[in-house]
């Protein structure tokens, strides 16, 4: 599967505005009631409005026109009231979105991060994490923005449109269809363009995630722009991206606001409709002055939300570009399957890991694993060498089951690794990366995370667990022991003691499987010996596998694997995995 999260493409299948909608409505289905409450407040405010102009009208035709004053202060303050209760209508309606606005953001970003942390490794290599963070923060802070502020005002101009129409239509026939007519243009130009508004955002909100995604690699990387000075590299790319997203910026903005001076034009064309054919039937004693009044007042009511909805609308398409992007994270689904949840051991005479047949190749590119046969047993160690990019780390990795093979099977304790569920897998084989991560709080902390064989533990007992697994001696390099603060960023470490942490969690875990990536590749001569001594005293059946550029690591290897061109080969003696090793660096 390739999980890489494509850009905007114009020639690629659109989702409808309509389809869009249906999808965003679809999270509010939890909010029903809500809403409820909602629409009822909205229909009283629309209801009191449009009585408005009725006795505007009225007052006009039967007191002012009659010059008889008396009844203006009555229907004046029955104006007041209904306007007081219109206002407390939507005061009520805008406090009941803005809590739906935040729980819905709330749920979805909850979603998102929970479907990221389903998804492989193969995501991960395949998106910037910069334009995920933008998924999760920016695109869904779209979608709040319109549920709590748009979607109501949405249904609340097509409510006093509606309304307004009506009213316009019974009023008088004739001259409320010449009132409407402009309408029609502005329905067409909307469908028009409105394709084009969309992917103008949605091309906005993608380079706001790639411009995002370049500074958190230039942050992340901040060490080796110094060290290289290649601050210019970096200032370079930046700008690109910031450029890129000015560019779209201004486009989506001139598209955004292109619908409010073209329903401003026609809502004047209609006003001038209205205004001049009402004059007209003024003149032939057909219509009052009054009524005229009335019929301006709906006109303006029909076409000021017209301008509303220029802007909501325009909103609404944000939301769909950001719906867009957020459902390509939903939509996606975990390859690395569980197929059955067996538990069972194989007996003891079979290897302990097993690669039958196994092809591999990352999506998008070449096969980088050709045939691969071989077996691991209980209790010794296995090194693996070859030359940087023979498919060393790679197959480490599928030993982990962090990718699966194209072709054939991985076989862990006799039975397909597919078979065993996360938890059983993880509690198995433990795996020392090159360049570990850490989490914000102690060393302890991270010495345990996801580790239930001592939760609970005071720092006593659990300083007598690491005087068993002879783990006491390595605290010495942390200043306050157990207790050391680890940032995430794991700044405040030295690189070798993260490593020296990340041995320790794994160690702890009692593996059958220990899988080290030049685990030791940044620590001391000193440390290391310490280090090959708890190896050492590790279980009797214990399989380690040790990748190392570093000949003396593997010297003492019971068996060496040759990994180069896609193949994986025993190499035999030390002295053949050398010989082979210059030649596969000569080729390369």
């Amino acid at each position: 599967m390739n999980y890489e999260l494509k850009n905007a493409d114009r020639s690629a299948e659109k989702v409808s505005t309509w389809a869009g909608l249906k999808g965003l409505l679809k999270l509010v289905e939890q909010e029903r009631k809500t809403l409820l409450l909602a629409l009822c407040a909205i229909l009283i405010n629309a209801f009191l409005n449009l009585l408005g102009p009725l006795l505007i009208g009225y007052t006009i035709d039967h007191y002012i026109m009659e010059k008889n004053f008396k009844g203006v202060p009555l229907y004046a303050g029955i104006l007041l009231g209904l306007y007081m209760i219109a206002f407390i209508a939507s005061y009520f309606q805008t406090k009941l979105m803005g809590g739906v606005g935040q729980r819905i953001i709330f749920e979805l970003r909850n979603s998102i991060f929970g479907k990221i942390q389903q998804l492989p490794l193969a995501f991960f290599n395949a998106n910037k994490a910069g334009d995920l963070i933008s998924r999760v923060n920016n695109d869904t802070d779209k979608l709040s923005q319109f549920f709590s502020q748009s979607l109501m005002q949405f249904v609340g101009t097509i409510v006093m449109m509606i309304g307004s129409g009506i009213f316009l239509l019974v009023i008088h026939p004739e001259l409320g269809l010449a009132t409407l007519v402009p309408a029609l243009f502005i329905l067409v130009f909307t469908k028009v363009i409105s394709p084009w508004v969309k992917y103008r955002n949605k091309r906005n909100l993608e380079s706001t995630g790639a411009m995002s995604g370049e500074i958190q690699e230039s942050l992340n990387n901040f060490k080796v722009i110094i060290a290289f000075n290649r601050r210019d590299y970096f200032r370079e790319k930046f700008e690109q991206a910031n450029t890129d997203n000015y560019n779209t910026a201004i486009r989506s903005g001139m598209a955004n606001m292109l619908f409010m001076p073209v329903f401003g034009l026609f809502s004047s064309i209609a006003q001038l409709v209205v205004l001049a054919f009402g004059i007209y039937l003024i003149i032939q004693g057909n219509f009052t002055v009054g009524l005229l009044v009335s019929y301006l007042a709906y006109a303006t009511n029909f076409y000021n939300p017209l301008r509303q909805l220029a802007a909501l609308w325009t909103s609404l398409q944000v939301a769909l570009a950001g719906w867009e992007r957020i459902t390509q994270i939903l939509a996606l689904q975990n390859n690395l399957l569980t197929l059955s949840a067996g538990t069972a051991e194989n007996d003891d005479h079979s290897p302990v890991l097993e690669f039958r047949n196994v092809h591999f190749g990352y999506p998008g590119g070449y096969e980088i694993l050709h045939h691969i046969n071989f077996s691991l047993e209980a209790g010794k160690t296995y090194a693996l060498v070859g030359p940087t990019g023979g498919g060393k780390t790679t197959t480490a990795a599928m030993m982990a089951r962090l990718y699966d093979p194209l072709e054939g099977e991985v076989l862990l304790d006799g039975k397909d690794i597919r078979t065993y569920t996360d938890e059983e897998r993880t509690a198995k084989i433990g795996y020392i990366l090159q360049d570990p991560f850490l989490f914000s709080g102690t060393v302890k902390e991270n010495m345990l995370y996801h580790n239930n064989l001592y939760a609970g533990f005071t720092d006593e007992q659990f300083k007598v667990v690491l005087e068993k697994a002879k783990l006491e001696g390595l605290l010495t390099t942390f200043d306050q022991g157990l207790e050391t603060p680890v940032t995430s960023s794991g700044d405040s470490l030295s690189i070798g003691q993260k490593q020296l942490i990340a041995f320790m969690r794994a160690v702890l875990r009692k593996p059958k499987i220990l899988i080290l990536d030049e685990a030791t590749a940044n620590i001391d001569t000193i440390t290391e010996q310490l280090l090959g001594q708890i190896l050492d005293n590790l279980a009797q059946d214990t399989t380690q596998v040790i990748i190392a550029h570093r000949l003396n690591t593997i010297e003492n290897a019971d068996e060496i694997f040759f990994i180069n061109s896609g193949e994986v080969v025993r190499a035999g003696s030390f002295s053949e995995a050398v010989s082979r090793l210059m030649e596969g660096k000569r080729s390369s």
